[in-house]
């Protein structure tokens, strides 16, 4: 892509409504547009990286063994009313009514929908287990929308749903989301914390959120330090075995950490005085087990082997898919602007021409983009006839991971310079030898087109 052909409005000043640097740098960098009280436009670079999360999240689902569908953004009213939450759900759903007079709703979730469709084609126990999700906007009226894609009213969900036939069996799939979260995050370059946490309106005794820390994060959190020591890595695991999924499960929450809704304070103080945290974090995913209170109010059930009809044990569980773009700032900036993990920069390199014009910089330039592309990588190329200043400005703002830089006093001496936008480390190599360097630190990632 040339930066001289793609939409990328820019900002030099911050715009006076942003009051977190997520917010801020993604106003800035051109990622997206305010349309009206938190609901956004996601403009080409922002909608990028959105879909660069989106694809590792269904990645990881399928990998799970879980299956992806899609629903509607809007839902029948009488649905709510046979769970009884249409009325305790409270004023955050946004309620409708069509040009016949039926009730509907904006989704905030799908519960009932989900197990509309499951009871209307699932009777018996051969069919179980069985989990559906799907990647979905989702619409939650905030009375003070707030910090950007972080606490909009409108925002981009994965939103998987077991069904089960024993509360055993449906144990093993919250423990399956939760090994299939911790490798999701991890593959973003994350480190989001499984903590105890409240179930709010969905219901149910089991729940984790997981949470990543900064200082902007809308909950308190109280934690082990050394649960941050934790990292799942490369590890293989059969999510079919229940005995590996529970060892996961025991290995990230037998150390407290806990949002401030389910702090005990006594278990709290009996961790070594010198690990206890207390911090913010930043919801960005949650998982329920929450039995047959779905399944039961409205006839969700399945014949088993001895004839009997039972109600089926379900969970839902969540990733905030748009959110993860302002956890993934707030974690990883500096003052000059983003800084992408390689997993989900939008980009996986700018290339930097210092004398725009010059023959054979934009022939060397040109040369770059070509390798890279043939690699299966995605470079943007900085064609503008802009000052370097400028240029510089734009990438650091952008946060592409890794920057060629091309000009013609290197490529005197047969080298361009490799810069890491983290470290700000750079070096000079050949052309051929940047490349290489490239495709070698990207082969650990799965490179997702768009």
């Amino acid at each position: 892509m040339r930066l001289s052909r793609y939409f990328l409005p820019v900002l030099k000043e911050t715009p006076a409504e942003a009051q977190i640097v997520s917010h801020r740098l993604m106003l800035r960098a051109g990622m997206i547009k305010q349309s009206a009280a938190g609901i956004y436009s996601w403009l080409p670079l922002g909608f990028k990286v959105l879909r660069k999360i989106e694809n590792i999240v269904h990645e990881e689902q399928i990998r799970a063994g879980h299956i992806p569908m899609q629903m509607p953004t809007l839902q029948s009213a009488d649905l709510w009313r046979e769970s009884g939450r249409y009325d305790a759900y409270g004023e955050e759903m946004l309620r409708i009514t069509d040009r016949q007079d039926r009730e509907m709703l904006y989704t905030p979730t799908a519960e009932e929908l989900i197990t509309d469709i499951f009871r209307s084609n699932v009777s018996s126990y051969k069919d179980l287990p069985l989990t559906m999700y799907q990647i979905q906007w989702k619409f939650r009226d905030e009375i003070r929308p707030r910090f950007g894609v972080m606490r909009g009213r409108e925002f981009y969900m994965k939103d998987g749903y077991n069904f089960d036939l024993t509360k055993e069996d449906a144990l093993h799939a919250y423990n399956r989301h939760l090994v299939s979260y911790l490798r999701t995050y991890e593959r973003m370059g994350l480190q989001a914390i499984p903590m105890r946490a409240d179930s709010g309106p969905i219901g149910g005794d089991d729940t984790h959120e997981f949470l990543v820390l900064a200082d902007t994060g809308e909950s308190e959190v109280f934690y082990d330090s050394a649960v941050t020591d934790l990292t799942f890595g490369d590890r293989e695991i059969d999510y079919d075995s229940v005995e590996q999924c529970q060892g996961v499960l025991e290995e990230f929450t037998s150390k407290y950490a806990r949002t401030d809704e389910t702090h005990d304070e006594a278990l709290f103080n009996e961790i070594p005085e010198e690990r206890r945290r207390t911090a913010r974090g930043i919801e960005v995913g949650q998982i329920f087990y929450f039995g047959t209170k779905y399944s039961e109010a409205m006839g969700a059930t399945v014949q088993t082997a001895d004839g009997q009809k039972v109600p089926v044990h379900m969970g839902s569980h969540g990733i905030g898919v748009s959110r993860l773009l302002g956890a993934i700032i707030e974690a990883s900036h500096d003052e000059n602007g983003i800084i992408w993990p390689e997993g989900v920069t939008p980009f996986h390199a700018g290339i930097v021409n210092l004398k725009q014009g010059d023959e054979e910089a934009d022939a060397a330039c040109e040369a770059l983009e070509k390798a890279l592309v043939a690699a299966g990588l995605e470079p943007l190329y900085d064609d503008r006839k802009e000052r370097a200043g400028g240029k510089f400005a734009t990438m650091d703002l952008i946060g592409l991971p890794w920057r060629i830089t091309v000009g013609p006093r290197g490529l005197k001496n047969g080298v361009v310079e490799l810069t890491s936008r983290r470290t700000g480390e750079s070096e000079e190599l050949a052309p051929e030898a940047a490349v290489a360097k490239l495709i070698e630190i990207y082969a650990d990632h799965r490179v997702i087109g768009l």
